[in-house]
């Protein structure tokens, strides 16, 4: 299995995301410049240019029309993906951390950051089919637990808004009042912040990933824990294959911590395990530096990484990858 090395940003990688075909990848990193990249050989077809900081994270329309982006220059973006106009700007009071399209792509969930006495909130914006009919109200904002909220996503059927961050507590809120309706129990939950969230591909399970050095699977409906993957090292992403029943776990730790001898000592490495049985299965090493965003490809043959060292790792598996034996 040998990765193709995307480097077209400058900066660490913050997120990445495949349109639903899974021929487009999408990477946001601290470079201000979200980039579009073709799934399959790693050919780079364009970039999106309009924000003036960090992008945190991005989200495309189920059509792969739209792609909304956040980011901490206190906005979020609207962008045609052909042709990389910019449709829309929001503009927040804060960093913007987190974006994700309901089902059906009529909604959008957006949550800011803390910021000079702001508390975090969620912010929940009807998505215009028409850009140039586009408002900039809120359907739904929802004042935030103290801490930022790394990340929002829809729940079952749009009805819910699950959200994770700093406080290290997961939440489930109603989508159409904002009533908080559960929360994780933290004995069993994480200990640490929560950094990265994802959700299974028919939604009925999530993913989440902690600098406590593990990663908790939970059920979407009822937030009862399933499962647990312990660690040596923080984790900064997660993503579960949409084939088989693998979870992927990268990170390292926070930039500033890092020394050259990690590298070699494999601290470094995207970490394979088993969903069920929770053992560790295998490693894909080559970052040099933590892994800040994973992701697999729609159709479970691929997945990428994006590192603190600004590449983009894209990797196909080889075919001997799906007869794994437990």
């Amino acid at each position: 299995m040998r990765p193709i090395l995307m480097k077209g940003h400058e900066r660490p990688l913050t997120f990445l995301k495949y349109n639903r075909e899974g021929d487009l990848l999408v990477s946001c990193a601290k470079d201000h410049n979200p980039t579009v990249w073709f799934a399959d050989n790693g050919e780079r077809l364009g970039t999106y240019r309009g924000h003036n900081g960090a992008v945190w994270c991005c989200d495309v329309s189920r059509d792969s029309m739209l792609l909304i982006t956040a980011s901490a220059d206190q906005s979020v973006k609207l962008w045609n993906v052909q042709t990389g106009a910019q449709l829309y700007t929001f503009s927040f009071n804060s960093p913007a951390r987190s974006v994700d399209f309901s089902v059906g792509d009529k909604l959008a969930v957006i949550t800011t950051d803390p910021f000079m006495g702001v508390t975090s909130a969620i912010n929940v914006k009807s998505i215009a089919d028409d850009p140039s009919q586009q408002s900039g109200e809120s359907v739904l904002t929802i004042t935030g637990p103290t801490g930022r909220i790394n990340r929002a996503v829809w729940g079952p059927l749009n009805k819910t808004i699950i959200s994770a961050g700093e406080d290290s507590v997961i939440r489930i809120w109603d989508s159409e009042t904002g009533k908080l309706l559960k929360e994780s129990n933290p004995e069993v939950g994480h200990k640490k912040q929560i950094t990265s969230l994802t959700k299974s591909a028919d939604g009925s399970h999530f993913l989440t990933g902690s600098l406590d050095k593990s990663a908790k699977l939970w059920d979407t409906r009822t937030l009862t824990l399933i499962k647990t993957y312990a660690t040596e090292r923080p984790v900064n992403a997660v993503a579960m294959s949409p084939l088989l029943d693998h979870v992927v776990l990268g990170g390292g730790q926070d930039a500033s911590s890092v020394t050259t001898t990690d590298h070699r000592a494999g601290k470094f490495e995207a970490k394979f395990y088993n969903k069920i049985l929770q053992e560790e299965i295998g490693g894909v090493k080559g970052h040099f530096g933590p892994i800040n965003a994973l992701a697999f490809n729609p159709d479970g043959k691929s997945f990428s990484s994006g590192g603190e060292d600004g590449y983009v790792r894209l990797h196909h598996f080889d075919p001997d990858y799906f007869s794994i034996k437990i």
